[in-house]
Order: C-alpha cells, then structure tokens, then sequence
C-alpha cells in the first residue's frame, strides 16, 4: 500500500499531515509533480517523482503506477475518477472522499461548471484553503488511512 499526492498543487498542510503519517506507520509516500519537491531527508519513506511538461502527466503517472487499495490525494477530478475506478481511495485536500457512489455526480458538476465558465457565466470561486479544511481532511485520511492498512495486513 503506498499513498499518492498529486503534489503540483497540494497545500502544505496536508503534506505535513501526510508526512506526520507515513513516518508514524512507515508508508511509502510519493509526491508527483512536474517540477522538483523538496521532501525532508529524514523520511526516507516520502519521495518526489518529477514527470516532464505538459498538461496532466503528473495525473498520467500516478494512474498508471498506483494499485488497487493505495491512498492517493488529489483535487482533480477526472484523475481521481479514474483511480476509483482502479479501486484507489480517493481524497481530495479539503476532506472529501471520492468513491465509486460519488464520482459521477461530482464529474458531472465539475462539467456543467466547465460549461458554465465557457458560456462566459461568472461562477462561484473557491474559497481559501483553512483550519476547516485542514481539520476534515486529517480526519477522513486517517479514517482511509486506517482502511487501506488493515486491507494491506490481511
């Protein structure tokens, strides 16, 4: 079992609590970026995987080289239905968990909100990444966490 970030635009906070994990449990980490990472030499389990230019080989790499029951972070939708899809669980930075009862609906929205901004339409902003978000995504990757460590030890 390893777990994924799709670093390019993952906040700082949840690699640190990222990191705060897989030195507690000893989990490989790889963080996948189309530029270099600085990853603390002390966690020798955490690496960085930099991938060339261009638009979604980050998102390419980490599909193509994650497994079934692996942990991968990411905010990008269309990535992440295609790990759901591989049986990957599935987190985005701000806590919510894409699973196989929630992807088509939420890719469905992230399309009409495409849409949306196409037709020139203003649409809502996002707002800044907080304590809030912090605080449920440590809690829903823990609770992943904990599913994928007892899935890997069986």
């Amino acid at each position: 079992m390893k777990i994924w970030i799709d670093a390019d635009a993952a906040p700082q906070d949840v690699k640190q609590i990222v990191f705060r994990a897989a030195k507690r449990l000893d989990v490989e980490t790889i963080l996948v970026a189309n530029r270099p990472l600085d990853v603390p030499p002390a966690l020798t389990m955490v690496r960085s995987v930099v991938v060339r230019d261009g638009a979604d080989q980050a998102d390419r790499y980490i599909e193509m080289h994650s497994e079934r029951h692996d942990i991968a972070i990411t905010a990008d939708l269309p990535l992440a239905g295609l790990l759901v899809e591989k049986g990957v669980f599935v987190i985005d930075p701000r806590g919510d968990e894409y699973s196989p009862n929630t992807i088509a609906s939420r890719l469905s929205m992230r399309n009409f909100m495409d849409d949306l901004r196409g037709e020139g339409m203003v649409v809502g902003r996002t707002s800044p990444y907080g304590d809030a978000d912090k605080k449920a995504f440590a809690a829903t990757f823990d609770r992943l966490l904990t599913k994928a460590l007892r899935i890997a030890s069986k």
